[in-house]
């Protein structure tokens, strides 16, 4: 799970730079509620909860974001006030090498670091004016890579079926920074294998079964229209320069 010194200033340039990009706002959901400062920000929606429908129900996206992010988050914040020093890193450095930590703590902040950190991406890369197919840099890498966007859905898709019980679908860019599509379980990052996540779909029950009950591929399929793909190409650009 270690990453060598070159493939982390990959990964560390690249998730930097998504918070630059305001991929990840300062402003929490916690803090709006009037919690108390925590190293790790549950950052709010920034849509109301039905603006996603009908493809993801305002009921799913409220249990989703309040109860289980806020659960990520919370339990992601208390494992690493054991450790202050922690705190000087960002979450996505944390993640990036398990390996690292105090043992205590190490699977307490792969399930719930990854899930904030996978959670805190998964709302930005949604939007109600998403949809359509992505456009410049990152269209032209899918076409060399996978054929075609249709070809890239249909795999992207599969990987997603296939995951065993809950997990994530990602298209991510490994260590060479080519494209790739991978499935991982719980909520693994694929930061914790050395990859950087250009996007991902949640494959949890908790994020389509109160719609679509036990039709994951209907799930799957309704999720495309709302893909945010402006910010999708932002984290793709700004990792290929990094």
């Amino acid at each position: 799970m270690t990453i060598n010194r070159r493939n982390f200033l990959f990964l560390l340039g690249a998730t930097t730079g998504t918070a630059a990009l305001g991929l990840y706002p300062k402003t929490s959901f916690a803090q709006s509620q009037g919690s108390e400062e925590k190293p790790f920000k549950a950052i709010p929606l920034p849509y109301a909860y039905d603006a996603l429908e009908p493809y993801i129900d305002a009921e799913t996206m409220r249990f989703h974001h309040d109860k289980h992010y806020a659960t990520y988050t919370k339990n992601f914040n208390a494992a690493i006030s054991k450790y202050p020093q922690l705190a000087n890193q960002s979450a996505e450095e944390i993640i990036s090498d398990l390996d690292r930590l105090p043992q205590d703590i190490r699977t307490t902040v792969r399930n719930n670091g990854g899930g904030y950190v996978n959670h805190t991406m998964f709302w930005e890369i949604m939007s109600p004016k998403g949809g359509d197919r992505p456009t410049g840099e990152l269209a032209r890498a899918i076409d060399k890579t996978f054929g075609s966007f249709d070809k890239f859905k249909t795999a992207f898709n599969d990987t997603g079926s296939k995951q065993f019980g809950s997990g994530w679908a990602w298209l991510v860019l490994d260590r060479n920074k080519q494209l790739k599509i991978m499935g991982t379980p719980n909520q693994d990052s694929p930061l914790m294998m050395g990859m950087y996540p250009v996007m991902g779909n949640d494959v949890w029950e908790h994020a389509y079964y109160l719609k679509y009950r036990n039709e994951r591929g209907k799930y799957l399929d309704a999720w495309w229209n709302v893909v945010n793909w402006d910010e999708v190409n932002k984290r793709y650009q700004q990792a290929m320069a990094s």
